[in-house]
Parts: C-alpha cells; sequence; structure tokens
C-alpha cells in the first residue's frame, strides 16, 4: 500500500533530510514540502495527504494548532527536538512521535505503523453505508441571545460562553477563539467575517483584519493603539482605528477639577 505524504517544518535542513527519507521509501509518495505552516494549509486541504510529516514549533502557526485543522483522513507523524511534545502529541490522534535528530530506521517505524492503521482502519465512510452524519456548519448561533454560542471543534460541536471570549484571531479561512483561562484556543473553519457579523457589536469590535476583541476584556490601551489583552498584545490598524478611537472617546473618563460639569 502506497500512502501519500506532505511536509512541515520550518527549518530547510529538516525538510530535505525528510524528503531523502521520502525517496527512498517505496511505500510513500510525496504530494508537496513546506517551510510555511501557514501556507501549507491550503495545500493540505485540497490535496488531502494521507500522511503528515509535522515539525510542532513553528512561527505564526504551530504543529499543534495546524494539526487541528487537518482534513478528515490525514493522520500527522510530529517531527521535533521537544521530547516534552509527546504526551500532548496524543491529543491530535498522531500516529507517531519522532524525536529529532531523526534516524531513517525511526522514519521507517513510524511508516509500517501509519501503513498499518490505513489497512486496518474501517474503509467505510458514513456516507457510503447509509449514516446520516452531523451538520457540517461549524458556528451555530442560536443561543447568542442568551450569551453562548457552539463552534464546531475537531467532529463535536462545543458550547462557548461569550463572556469567556478573550479575542479571536483569523489565519485564511480557519479562526482560533481565545479563551479566559484556557491555555489553548479553540479552532474552526470560518472566515473573520462571518464572524464579526454574528457576534454582538456591542461586545466585540474588529481591531484588525486578522483580530476581533471582545470589548470588556480590554485591559488598556497604549499610546501606540496597542490593546493590551489576556497575554496578547493587538495593534489597531488605520482601517479599524477611527471606529475604535470613537468607542474609547465616548467612554474615556478624564474630567479634571476645573472643567465645567
Amino acid at each position: 500500500m502506497k500512502l501519500s505524504c506532505m511536509i512541515v517544518d520550518d527549518e530547510p535542513l529538516a525538510v530535505k533530510l525528510i524528503e531523502s527519507f521520502v525517496a527512498k521509501t517505496p511505500d510513500l509518495e510525496l504530494l508537496g514540502s513546506f517551510t510555511d505552516s501557514v501556507e501549507a494549509i491550503n495545500a493540505i486541504k485540497e490535496r488531502k495527504p494521507q500522511l503528515l510529516f509535522l515539525d510542532i514549533q513553528m512561527p505564526d502557526l504551530n504543529g499543534m494548532e495546524l494539526a487541528h485543522m487537518l482534513p478528515e483522513g490525514t493522520r500527522v507523524i510530529f517531527t521535533t527536538a521537544f521530547k516534552e511534545y509527546a504526551f500532548e502529541s496524543y491529543e491530535v490522534f498522531a500516529l507517531d512521535f519522532l524525536l529529532k535528530p531523526i534516524r531513517y530506521n525511526k522514519f521507517i517505524a513510524a511508516v509500517e505503523k501509519a501503513r498499518e492503521w490505513y489497512l486496518t482502519r474501517p474503509s467505510q465512510r458514513p456516507e457510503e453505508s447509509g449514516e446520516i452524519s452531523a451538520p457540517q456548519t461549524p458556528l451555530f448561533m442560536g443561543e447568542v441571545g442568551r450569551g453562548t454560542l457552539f463552534l464546531k471543534v475537531d467532529g463535536e460541536y462545543r458550547q462557548v460562553a461569550l463572556d469567556k471570549i478573550l479575542y479571536v484571531s483569523g489565519l485564511k479561512d480557519y479562526v482560533m477563539f481565545y479563551l479566559d483561562g484556557d491555555r489553548k484556543p479553540l479552532i474552526t473553519h470560518l472566515t473573520m467575517k462571518s464572524v464579526e457579523e454574528m457576534l454582538p457589536p456591542s461586545r466585540f469590535m474588529r481591531v484588525h483584519r486578522s483580530y476581533i476583541v471582545a470589548l470588556d476584556k480590554i485591559r488598556s490601551v497604549d499610546r501606540n493603539d496597542c490593546i493590551y489583552i489576556g497575554d496578547e498584545i493587538i495593534r489597531v490598524t488605520d482601517a479599524f482605528r477611527n471606529t475604535f478611537n470613537q468607542y474609547l472617546q465616548a467612554r474615556l473618563f478624564d474630567k479634571r477639577p476645573n472643567d465645567p460639569a
């Protein structure tokens, strides 16, 4: 059985090494390699490789975050220099975890594990067996008036209280909801425009092409129009500055003792 695969790693030398391993492994067919994880998303979605050799520590979008965005049927073998991610890798059902520097015998063992998984998994999809699958709408807004919404995350619908949302960031056709008290964001397949239209404008505002903030979660705003919220610093960009400044001015308490009442 031949498996299609892709490689995503921000280190060019690491990509070259995995490419050389793939080239001498008859059971693998390489569909593409990427050093930019953001660029890789659309290619993975379009070509749907069966196997993804994925680094974890990468800028913009790390491997764990990308793993949550993969199409159904694509499985991950993580390739990383940090063994502390081993436990976390099982949360995304990774097939294996290869610690750098990677040796070919370890690589082959991981590929064999992937081949066995594909050979033994049920081949029949729900639609082929006549089963009815869940709706594919990723965001259900029926409860927004009551202060909650549902997000489709990892194949299930997660109810989220609006009060818990710190901010939303967008990346291509995906958005990440950052929640107060949660270390990891909830990632779902949506556009920023659709999220902006659905969230109540009295509580949320778009301040950047890639960011929507919960107005009551803003800790401070500095003189450079940088918003401090959660652990993030978000710069208000020109396209949204006037609207945001109007919001600030309407709520600014800056009366001095000699100012007329």
